[in-house]
């Protein structure tokens, strides 16, 4: 299988924290809004938006929320025009190549907070390019892995999966970008229940990252995670599970 992240497992236990702080409900409605703007309101007829919609209802998004954020791409309104999709790249502490996905009003002060974000936590800013090549998008769904075991997701690899591996207590499903919705859609009819389900930029390759810098490299992922403007962060890194121990119990 291609490089395995550990900072998919990472957020997966995060998601709980932060739907509780209700900004996960606002990055959420950006990305509604957005797919609603790029293509249009019918989730069935844009792929993008019947993506954001499904992951905003596996959160627990209310109803209100999801449709209000649609109405907001595909009215009038100037909130809506001024909000477009920024990529950056970089590196993290011990090598990690980084791929941070925006949703912002203001490239200028997002792009300068992000830098500031590496730079405050031994990183750097790259150009475009820098790093994306080492990443190719994928789906990936996301399932209790104490619950479930990998035998439970045939319907996946049945449905047209690439791969189903486990990552401590959680199971990941690999897909094609387009065979997501059909991978989820078999598992929930086989009676999986899903943790997470998503578009992703699935590291090819993973660089080990060590007890110096894990602590400077999860500091940085998770300040980057917790602004505003940040939709989803990708990683390249795997920490092996001693040094995650540690670093959470410090």
């Amino acid at each position: 299988m291609s490089g395995h992240s550990k900072w998919s497992s990472i957020k997966h236990k995060k998601g709980a924290k932060d739907a509780k702080r209700g900004k996960l409900f606002t990055k959420l409605a950006r990305a509604i809004t957005v797919a609603a703007r790029e293509g249009s309101g019918d989730p069935d007829a844009n792929p993008a938006l019947g993506l954001a919609v499904q992951k905003a209802r596996d959160a627990s998004m209310p109803k209100d929320n999801i449709q209000r954020a649609i109405d907001r791409g595909t009215g009038e309104g100037a909130d809506a025009d001024a909000i477009e999709a920024v990529t950056y790249e970089g590196y993290g502490p011990g090598g990690a190549a980084i791929l941070v996905e925006t949703l912002t009003d203001n490239r200028n002060r997002t792009g300068s907070e992000v830098r500031h974000a590496f730079e405050k936590h031994g990183g750097s800013l790259g150009e475009p390019n820098s790093v994306a090549w080492q990443f190719a998008k994928r789906g990936v769904v996301l399932v209790d892995g104490e619950r479930y075991s990998e035998d439970d997701l045939m319907a996946a690899i049945d449905a047209g999966a690439e791969d189903v591996s486990a990552d401590g207590d959680v199971l990941k499903v690999l897909t094609a970008a387009g065979d997501l919705a059909a991978v989820r859609s078999a598992l929930v009819e086989s009676g999986v229940t899903i943790e997470s389900a998503a578009i992703s930029m699935e590291p090819q390759s993973t660089v080990e990252v060590g007890e110096g810098e894990a602590p400077g490299l999860l500091r940085l992922m998770d300040t980057l995670e917790e602004h505003d403007d940040v939709d989803s962060v990708h990683a390249n890194f795997d920490v092996p599970e001693d040094v995650l121990e540690k670093v959470a119990a410090g």
